[in-house]
């Protein structure tokens, strides 16, 4: 509640969205879930779509938005909620805090609702909450009123492009996680478990009064995308990828990876895969400005990945057409990375709405099926760009692969490359006026930079 809220900037995205749309929406907060009994809650986090226009993480709150004015929903705290969790603002105090124009009880709710479009929330609780009071279904698998189609649109034109509000927050969340990653690669060789490294990392995050921003990814196992556990001893000659970011008080986030040595120094074998994934990522850093198709620098990490494997002799033909054909995608199969805001896969929770142009549909092709954005950029947004190569044994022991880019890989030659399981290079990029600004600089790329940090 301390979090310091900018009322003129929050009230400017309530007028900007009164521009938009010209009916009344509500949208709910949400409700920590009980763990294993009721009083034990998972931590709570606010709805996004709530968490823009309110500036607050208040749980069990709803805001209608009529006109640029707000009112605030919540009940006040039941007395004996003081004895566990101490004093806690009033309803007044926190209308006050966002620039409400108004607060009620929750129960006054019913009598606002006429008309309104509305966005679900995540939690099972609070869903089946909104389904009770709207009498209508909120899913995105089911039929939406038109309005809730229109809402959702609204809020996605307003929070593709980044205020003041929200470049101040995600760079906050930028550079705790820059450090904590330079944390990690300087204690590394004192840490015997993936485990010990995440500690070192979120103890970082955690001592700046943020939390993570996704469950953090610290793994050897670098072939495991989204690999979520630490419990692999560390050993010479293993690289460790690190997925971590940091989100902010106000729930803004950053979304970083870095892969190195355990002991220090890469192998030969390593450094040329490391350097081969590098060279992907600079030279979509280098594409990205205003107008560019965000679908075209995932082609492009495609094609510099593809290039680099036909020279270290992984894979064999002509670059142009192993893209085509997806037999880069062995070894790149997710997208170059995705949009990044109060999300850290921003907006996701409107499926393919965020992320594709109006228009545009994912592809059913292997090497494009994965990609989360496919959107022309513009001056404002923030994207990710994380290139990566990954021996997962689920694609190259697939029948249906294995028999399709039989004859596209030297798979002799891939053995040498044994001790390369998976790695991967992220950075947070703020797309600017004349091009791309890259807010997750202050943290090496380089290998020659990463091994001397390590020393």
């Amino acid at each position: 509640m301390k979090a310091m809220i900018n009322i003129k900037l929050l009230k400017n995205r309530r007028k900007k969205l009164a521009k938009l749309i010209n009916f009344p929406i509500v949208l709910w907060s949400g409700k920590a879930p009980s763990k294993n009994f009721r009083a034990n809650h998972y931590p709570f986090r606010a709805s996004s779509h709530f968490l823009y226009f309110a500036g607050l993480s208040l749980e069990n709150a709803v805001i209608r938005l009529e006109n640029g004015n707000l009112d605030l929903f919540m009940d006040n705290p039941h007395p004996d909620s003081t004895l566990w969790h101490g004093e806690t603002p009033s309803r007044e105090d926190i209308s006050q805090q966002i620039g409400a124009d108004n607060a009620y009880p929750m129960k006054a709710l019913k009598d606002k609702i006429e008309g309104v479009a509305s966005i679900a929330v995540q939690d099972n609780f609070t869903h089946a909450k909104q389904r009770e009071i709207l009498q209508r279904s909120l899913s995105m698998k089911e039929e939406l009123k038109d309005i809730d189609h229109q809402l959702m649109k609204a809020i996605i034109t307003l929070r593709l492009l980044h205020d003041e509000i929200a470049l101040t927050e995600i760079k906050k969340a930028v550079n705790v996680s820059v450090q904590a990653h330079k944390t990690a690669l300087k204690s590394t060789k004192d840490c015997a478990t993936e485990a010990q490294v995440r500690a070192a990392m979120e103890s970082h995050i955690m001592s700046n009064n943020m939390t993570c921003a996704y469950n953090s990814i610290v793994t050897v196992n670098g072939e495991v995308l989204h690999n979520e556990t630490y419990n692999n001893e560390l050993k010479s000659g293993d690289l460790l990828l690190a997925d971590v970011g940091a989100e902010t008080a106000l729930g803004w986030a950053s979304d970083i990876t870095r892969t190195w040595p355990v002991t220090g120094h890469f192998s030969s074998s390593q450094r040329d895969v490391y350097d081969l994934v590098l060279a992907a990522h600079d030279a979509c850093i280098e594409a990205i400005k205003p107008g560019g198709e965000y679908r075209e620098i995932h082609l492009l990490a495609a094609k510099v990945i593809a290039e680099g494997l036909v020279n270290l002799g992984i894979l064999k033909g002509d670059p142009n057409t192993l893209v085509e054909k997806d037999a880069h995608a062995i070894f790149f199969p997710h997208g170059i990375g995705h949009l990044l805001g109060l999300d850290v896969h921003d907006m996701e929770d409107l499926g393919d709405l965020a992320g594709y142009e109006e228009g545009r549909t994912r592809s059913d092709r292997f090497g494009l099926k994965y990609l989360r954005l496919d959107r022309p950029l513009k001056s404002g947004m923030v994207v990710t760009i994380e290139p990566g190569f990954y021996q997962v044994p689920a694609i190259l022991n697939h029948p249906k692969f294995k028999e399709k880019y039989y004859n596209d890989v030297n798979w002799e030659k891939l053995k040498q490359f044994s001790d390369v399981r998976g790695i991967r290079i992220e950075d947070d990029i703020l797309v600017t006026e004349t091009g791309a600004e890259v807010l997750t600089k202050n943290l090496p790329t380089q290998a020659e930079e990463i091994e001397e940090m390590m020393s």
